[in-house]
């Protein structure tokens, strides 16, 4: 143990210096994004982002080692503002966060940093395992959540594989994420509630209960 009259245990390592500031952080951020829709990938440079920002070069460096790990941080920044309430039923939960994620997704910032990210990272590898771990991994927390809200309302059965409870939160999210996100910004159709209600149906029921699906709306005459 350390002898108490020996004086404060010295500043972990790596934490010297003045502390993060969240204001200059979010600032940070959101001129990225604003940059990457005004420039586009290509054009986008660390200085840019600092005049935007009112912060020095030297700022962003200390925080983010190069344009790649920026970019990814101000959309996981986005994302990180989904969220999901309890509306009463795992049905209504899905549809409830499918519709905010369609909305996100039609921000511009959204969308166009995104795509430039998940682009660029087709040639990058540290670039896919930063969008996995700020993004993917993060996100998949409303997977967790709303799976837990069903089988404590006994939708859902409860799985004691931690490992198949792992693969099955895995393959929604992939379900849920890619099916949005290539109906928003591959198809460019919209994501409007009868879509989500259909789409939801069949996440429930899978293919076999595809007749349950609500039925489209008539064509006018």
């Amino acid at each position: 143990m350390r002898n108490p009259s020996s004086g404060p245990s010295p500043a972990p390592a790596g934490r010297t210096g003045r502390p993060r500031s969240a204001a200059a952080d979010a600032a940070i951020l959101a001129a990225t994004r604003d940059a990457l829709v005004e420039l586009g990938w290509s054009k986008l440079t660390m200085g840019d982002v600092s005049a935007r920002a009112g912060v020095a070069k030297t700022t962003l460096y200390r925080r983010w080692a190069g344009k790649n790990e920026l970019v990814v941080d101000a959309v996981a920044e986005l994302f990180d503002s989904l969220e999901l309430p309890d509306r009463g039923s795992l049905e209504a939960d899905i549809e409830y966060v499918v519709l905010r994620f369609a909305e996100l997704l039609r921000r511009p910032e959204a969308r166009t940093a995104l795509m430039a990210v998940v682009a660029e990272s087709t040639r990058d590898e540290a670039l896919r395992d930063r969008i996995r771990s700020a993004i993917v991994d993060r996100q998949k927390r409303l997977v967790v959540l709303g799976r837990e809200r069903a089988q404590a309302r006994g939708e859902l059965p409860y799985e004691e594989d931690a490992a198949l409870a792992g693969h099955t939160t895995g393959l929604i999210f992939d379900v849920i994420a890619g099916t949005v996100v290539h109906r928003a910004l591959v198809s460019s159709e919209p994501v409007d509630e009868m879509w989500v209600a259909t789409f939801t149906a069949l996440l429930m029921h899978g293919l076999l209960g595809a007749s349950g699906l609500p039925a489209a709306p008539a064509s006018p005459a």
